[in-house]
């Protein structure tokens, strides 16, 4: 499989980091019934069903961000929907049907004035694809936010890449000291960003909410 860079987190990271501290709201598509216990023997056939995996919570304490009030806005995010988050949808959208992207969901908490705290999951339809877009995810999150960038750190599991920006470019939109991870967790991607008043808070908080997430995955 080719190893094409992916835009999206330029795209997508820094909209949302910017624009999730503008409002807060409560979840759009959270129900009463476990979704751990309803959804893990199975992988997910459809984006709906892969939302119920996605934590609703994070540990930092952070309210939700409803999704209409992040631009792009947060939630089921289609082939076509990722595509256009590059400066050349027609290209990324070739990587990505090569990669056989099929779904994602995104979800975010913040506060007024930047503290915020992302997740992306998205699903493909095989193990490389998945492992080959978080392998390009975190090499244009670090060509991007020029910050550390560290592969299988000790805090996060094997196949995972940690990403730690002390202090942010004004460019880049990103309002404080920032931690980014990329995982490949069978036949899904895992992306989780936070922005905290340091980067140790913001690493803790991405160490802890990747591996609820990962625990929530089924493979």
């Amino acid at each position: 499989m080719s190893r094409r860079r992916c835009a999206r987190p330029v795209a997508a990271f820094v909209a949302v980091l910017a624009a999730a501290a503008c409002g807060t709201g409560s979840g759009d598509d959270d129900g009463s019934a476990d979704p751990v216990q309803a959804a893990a023997a199975r992988t997910p056939g459809s984006a709906g069903e892969l939302s119920a995996l996605l934590v609703t919570e994070v540990p930092s304490g952070l309210a939700r961000v409803a999704d209409a009030d992040v631009d792009p806005p947060a939630g089921e995010k289609s082939l076509a929907d990722v595509a256009g988050y590059a400066d050349d949808p027609a290209y990324e959208r070739a990587v990505l049907e090569d990669y056989g992207y099929r779904y994602g969901w995104e979800r975010f908490w913040g506060t007024p004035g930047g503290t915020v705290t992302s997740v992306f999951v998205d699903q493909f339809d095989a193990v490389e694809g998945a492992a080959a877009y978080a392998e390009d995810l975190a090499g244009d999150g670090a060509d991007h936010y020029a910050g550390m960038l560290v592969h299988d750190p000790v805090a996060l599991p094997d196949g995972c890449r940690l990403l730690t920006v002390s202090h942010p470019d004004p460019e880049s939109r990103v309002t404080g000291p920032a931690a980014f991870a990329w995982c490949a967790h069978g036949v899904f991607s895992v992306a989780v960003s936070a922005v905290s008043a340091t980067v140790g808070a913001a690493t803790d908080e991405v160490v802890a909410v990747v591996a609820t997430q990962l625990d929530r995955l089924p493979g």
